[in-house]
């Protein structure tokens, strides 16, 4: 970087964690940092005018060990309104659109999972960290209670140092995909839409519809043959830690 006396800090714009980078070299006139990245990772690195500035040696970036891993059984429950059923049970962690129950299979919307862990700790005192592992598309966690925000991105994880304790956890993933699986789901139900130009007489009178579909398009993008799209938690869902010598 062309700057000189001045300490680089990270801000993550997915995190919203600013954090200073101590390790880096200053020459007078340029300052050189490592830097990691996850897939698809970005960073603002910003400097802040300072006098006496010097490295401390510490590394930017620690690396992390899996200490843990969240088995099945987990709880699921689909909405009702848009097809699923209103709790399942998952034994292990697989994508919709693989399941034999059609509720399953052509949901799309949000699910919800549940399920309590024992945490131990582990060694040392590094940040610890929930990994999702594969998601489609999105989800939003919560750990005791505490809403940990959304993950929509590499390397979809989110901090848990302050809100884990050793002993019981609870913890709820919300999970929600695409519509088009419903899309493709309701093109094998009885057809009630546009015909000839025309709008239903269902839908322009605010009537109950005729057919048991879910979804209302005005364009036609799927049909019975079109392939399903990934949804779901998928995992492996693990508890990681910072290695710090």
């Amino acid at each position: 970087f062309r700057v000189s006396g001045a300490q680089p800090h990270l801000w993550d714009p997915v995190t919203g964690e600013t954090r200073i980078l101590n390790a880096f070299e200053d020459n007078g006139t340029l300052t050189t940092l490592s830097l990691e990245f996850d897939k698809y990772q970005s960073f603002f690195i910003v400097f802040e005018p300072k006098d006496h500035i010097k490295s401390s040696g510490k590394p930017n970036f620690y690396e992390t060990e899996d200490i843990q891993t969240l088995e099945g059984p987990w709880t699921v429950h689909f909405d009702e309104e848009w097809g699923g059923p209103a709790e399942t049970i998952f034994e292990t962690l697989t994508d919709w659109s693989k399941n034999s129950e059609e509720g399953i299979k052509y949901y799309s919307g949000t699910a919800s999972y549940s399920k309590s862990f024992d945490f131990n700790g582990g060694k040392g005192n590094g940040k610890v960290f929930l990994n999702l592992g594969k998601v489609k598309i999105m989800a939003k966690v919560w750990l005791n209670g505490k809403d940990l925000g959304i993950v929509w991105t590499d390397p979809w994880r989110v901090d848990i140092t302050h809100v884990v304790k050793k002993g019981k956890n609870d913890l709820r993933i919300d999970v929600v995909n695409q519509w088009a699986n419903r899309l493709i789901g309701d093109e094998f139900k009885s057809y009630d839409g546009i015909i000839n130009g025309q709008w239903p007489e269902w839908l322009l009178k605010g009537e109950k519809r005729p057919s048991d579909r879910f979804t209302f398009s005005s364009a036609w993008h799927y049909n019975q043959d079109s392939p399903l799209l990934e949804s779901g938690l998928m995992g492996p869902v693990t508890i990681s830690k910072e290695i710090i010598h």
